[in-house]
């Protein structure tokens, strides 16, 4: 069968075809692209999954669920807000991790650091909270994260009772000789934040009588300070006579 010339088409039919074929175009470009959510974040699969696809490189595989999912807000074509994600899948994700690779310390990094950081003081909390019950299972190796989350408490939520929560729990659980000093020690210094200047004093001057500070420059600080709760003290009962 011959093909026709396209000067033998009708004017009228080349118009038309002309028109739908703009219109297919107009229609291509308003038509909305698919769009990512925060929802859009799976569920983070059970472990013996996980365990199982690791392939006996549990390690690797915290490392890749890492990367995997502090990547997910950056998708093609859009950005999605941490403050977007639910954050309840999240936390998921980042329990998995350390189920997968217990001693490792990004997940909490990326909860004390990260996912705290969004404005929103339900998600903050939530994410200082799970920084605080995984600091319990493991405190002489996770005693930074709770030290970051009692300081973004008294700074960031002005929460001076969850910030003496945490800054106790890591004098009371955090026991290695390798916690620093000053990580036992937030407890006594949010006390005095609080105005709870004796039993500040109580617990700061029984810890230099106890004998732990053996560094001389540490133990100088800790006397001046004991000797300011004092005057400060003292102040305050006179004031109040």
């Amino acid at each position: 069968m011959a093909e026709r010339a396209i000067s033998t088409v009708p004017g009228m039919v080349l118009l038309l075809l002309a028109a739908a074929l703009a219109s297919q175009l107009v229609l291509k470009a308003l038509e909305p692209h698919p769009a990512a959510t925060g929802a859009d974040l799976p569920q983070a699969p059970p472990i013996t999954a996980l365990r199982l696809a690791s392939l006996g490189e549990p390690i690797a595989a915290a490392n890749l669920l890492s990367l995997y999912l502090q990547a997910f807000d950056t998708q093609p074509g859009i950005s999605i807000p941490f403050k977007d994600l639910d954050y309840q899948r999240v936390e998921d994700w980042l329990i998995r991790i350390l189920e997968l690779d217990p001693p490792g310390q990004y997940p909490l990094l990326m909860a004390s650091q990260i996912y705290s950081q969004v404005p929103d003081e339900k998600k903050q909390r939530q994410m200082l909270d799970l920084a605080y019950r995984q600091f319990l299972l493991d405190p002489n190796q996770r005693w930074r994260w709770l030290a970051h989350a009692a300081i973004m408490a008294k700074h960031r939520l002005h929460d001076l009772g969850l910030a003496l929560r945490y800054a106790r729990a890591i004098n009371q659980h955090a026991t290695s000789a390798e916690v620093p000093n000053w990580a036992k020690q937030m407890h006594i210094f949010v006390l005095e934040d609080m105005g709870e200047y004796e039993t500040a004093k109580i617990l700061l001057g029984g810890l230099l009588a106890s004998g732990a500070i053996t560094d001389a420059h540490e133990a100088r600080f800790l006397t001046e300070r004991l000797n300011t709760l004092q005057a400060v003290e003292k102040s305050s009962s006179m004031s109040e006579k």
